[in-house]
């Protein structure tokens, strides 16, 4: 596969550095062929036709499922070849989704992001948890005031000998700046800001049965694409802080490992292995591809497709966390044709998946339980 290098993904957005760290495979030199001793030709024009009519159908057997890629059916693609067990319900995933874009854009230091920060507070709060914000200012890169920007952190078995960290951002981008009708239009951001958040909500349901000496954070980083202007304003505000303070204060109890949810409500999910948490925490990676494919959830293949630039990077190289970012980035689908809903208008709930949120919570939360 043909490698997108940094500074071509920069000019697109953040979230891809490279599609493949693959090599393009090298063919074997061609066979010598003895030259025909008497060049052929059609016995008949019937002939010749027929042969063509073959050779068209086969090219175009082979073509048109790439051009077809485009249409969207309008059933969501399973994500599990087993039926999803009733504990992790898709409808109320679902919910929470639409509950978070029905506040609108919520770009850092928007009302809407304040209302969406009242609201996850009060939720994990219900949950059983220990709720904090973690807040800090930046200059807003376009008119240099003020924007106090929160981190919510969310913990169960605070003192417990094995602790684990779940994050996700849920800051949207301030425009849907890959949209090639309107790059200035409005980013409701379902997939990309709301899925992650949605997720881990519903995963906090499992929080009242954890082992015993098992500890969870969910963390909610804000700021993770506070951008205006590409290759002048900086990404991963939130988890770069976390990180930060993680290393100048560690925990008594520090986390094993963690995991970060991004753009995983794709109707039609396909998890690749992604190539940085290959890199920082390969066996967390390995071990949670081992469960999705123990419990038949399908989504998760296991090959590595992209190089993701992400919230993982500043947990790995700064906190030293080992961290694996769960993101499908090929949203809704690769293929010629497609279309693509990232940084667009169309990342709306109704190009999301209860049942997506639902089968990579299933995963996450029978993970961790075997840890």
């Amino acid at each position: 596969m043909m490698k997108l290098h940094k500074a071509d993904a920069e000019s697109s957005g953040k979230h891809t550095a490279a599609w493949s760290h693959q090599s393009p495979q090298t063919s074997p030199p061609p066979e010598p062929v003895a030259p025909d001793p008497a060049p052929r030709r059609p016995r008949s024009l019937l002939r010749y036709l027929i042969a063509s009519v073959f050779v068209c159908s086969g090219i175009l057997l082979i073509v048109w499922p790439m051009l077809d890629s485009g249409n969207q059916s309008d059933a969501p693609e399973s994500a599990a070849s087993v039926p999803i067990p009733a504990q992790y319900d898709p409808d109320r995933a679902m919910g929470y989704l639409q509950k978070l874009c029905d506040f609108g854009p919520r770009p850092s230091g928007s009302e809407a992001m304040k209302s969406q920060q009242d609201y996850l507070q009060s939720f994990f709060a219900d949950r059983g948890a220990t709720v904090s914000m973690q807040t800090f200012d930046i200059r807003h890169p376009e008119t240099g005031s003020d924007v106090t920007m929160a981190n919510v952190i969310a913990s169960w078995g605070i003192d417990r000998p094995k602790r684990f960290l779940f994050c996700a951002h849920y800051d949207t981008r301030p425009f849907p700046d890959q949209d090639r009708r309107n790059r200035r239009g409005v980013f409701i951001g379902a997939n990309d800001g709301a899925s992650g958040t949605a997720a881990l909500m519903e995963l906090s349901h499992q929080f009242d049965r954890l082992p015993a000496d098992i500890g969870v954070d969910i963390v909610l980083f804000d700021g993770e694409e506070f951008v205006f202007q590409q290759g002048r304003d900086d990404y991963f505000l939130g988890s770069t802080f976390f990180a930060q303070k993680y290393k100048a204060a560690p925990p008594s109890v520090p986390y094993q490992s963690g995991i970060l949810l991004d753009m995983v409500g794709d109707r039609e999910l396909k998890i690749f292995y992604e190539a940085n948490s290959l890199r920082y925490a390969r066996d967390v990676a390995k071990s949670v591809w081992r469960v999705a494919d123990q419990l038949g959830v399908d989504a998760f293949v296991p090959r590595s497709r992209h190089e993701i630039q992400d919230d993982h990077l500043p947990l790995n190289q700064i906190a030293g966390i080992p961290t694996i970012d769960l993101i499908d980035f090929d949203y809704p689908r690769p293929g010629i044709g497609a279309p693509s809903y990232w940084h667009t208008e169309q990342d709306i709930p109704a190009n999301c998946s209860g049942d997506s949120l639902a089968a990579v919570t299933w995963v996450v939360h029978q993970w961790l339980i075997q840890q």
